[in-house]
C-alpha cells in the first residue's frame, strides 16, 4: 500500500513508460493476435489498461480523463497509445491537484471491498504489470520484438553482444 503520493508518482512513471515499451512495439495486425479461440487478443489486454486507470480511479472518487468502459477499441497502435498517455497523464496530474499523503488513509467501496486509496493506487499498479506480462507472452508466442522491462530481453542481450540467459 502506498503511504506518499511522490512513492506512487515514481513507481507509475516507471511502469507507465514500461507499458508505453510494451505498446510501441505491437503493429496494427498484433491487435488481433490470440494464442487460442478463447483467448483475450493483444489489442483487448492494451485497451483494457488503457480503460482501467479512469475506472478504477473514478471509484475512488478521482476523476481521471481517459476511454470509457464501454467505449469501443481503437483499431490501431497509435490511437491505443494516445487513449493509454492521456489516462495516464491525468492521473499524475489529478493526483496531483486532489489528493495528498493524509488522503491515501481514506477507504472506498471497491468491487464489494473496503480499500484505502493507497491500496487502490498499489492495485492499479500491481493491475498494469499483470496484463503487461501477459501481453509480452502473447507478443514472444506470436513472434514479435518483446521489449525488456526489469532488465534486457533475448534480442537485448544479443545487441549488447552477450550470450542471453537460457
Amino acid at each position: 500500500m502506498y503511504r506518499s503520493l511522490e512513492d506512487f508518482k515514481k513507481d507509475w512513471k516507471y511502469e507507465s513508460d514500461s507499458t508505453l515499451k510494451v505498446f510501441n512495439s505491437l503493429s496494427d495486425e498484433s491487435l488481433n493476435i490470440k494464442v487460442y479461440p478463447e483467448g483475450r487478443t493483444l489489442g483487448y489486454l492494451a485497451w483494457h489498461l488503457a480503460v482501467t486507470i479512469p475506472e478504477m480511479m473514478a471509484n475512488a472518487g478521482l476523476k481521471v480523463e481517459g476511454p470509457e468502459v464501454n467505449e469501443q477499441q481503437p483499431a490501431n497502435v497509435a490511437d491505443l497509445t494516445a487513449a493509454y498517455s492521456k489516462a495516464s497523464d491525468s492521473l499524475l496530474n489529478e493526483l496531483s491537484k486532489n489528493w495528498n499523503d493524509e488522503k491515501l488513509q481514506e477507504e472506498d467501496e471497491m468491487y464489494g471491498e473496503k480499500w484505502k486509496k493507497g491500496l487502490t493506487l498499489m492495485y492499479l499498479n500491481l493491475h498494469q504489470t499483470h496484463h503487461r506480462g501477459q501481453m509480452t507472452v502473447l507478443m514472444r508466442q506470436a513472434g514479435l520484438k518483446v521489449p525488456g522491462i526489469y532488465g534486457p530481453a533475448k534480442e537485448e542481450w544479443s545487441a549488447m553482444g552477450m550470450d542471453p540467459l537460457p
